[in-house]
């Protein structure tokens, strides 16, 4: 399934910072913005697919919905 979000990217110093903005937890840092690009893809990847077996697992059940929200 391919989702979008919306990606952040910021130089300073030396260095390249990446966030995802609709991701708490999803950020890292790059010497060249290629490189930041690809960590941050990553990064996302990890966390989307860690928080989907965290649902998962466990005894109990969950509910799983989709959620729509204005901004």
């Amino acid at each position: 399934m391919k989702q979008q979000f919306t990606a952040i990217y910021k130089k300073q110093g030396k260095w390249y910072l990446g966030w995802v903005e609709e991701i708490p937890g999803a950020n890292t840092q790059g010497k060249t913005l290629k490189e930041t690009k690809e960590n941050l893809k990553e990064a996302l990847s990890l966390i989307l697919e860690t928080n989907r077996i965290l649902s998962k697992s466990g005894k109990s059940q969950v509910i799983r919905e989709l959620i729509t929200v204005s901004h």
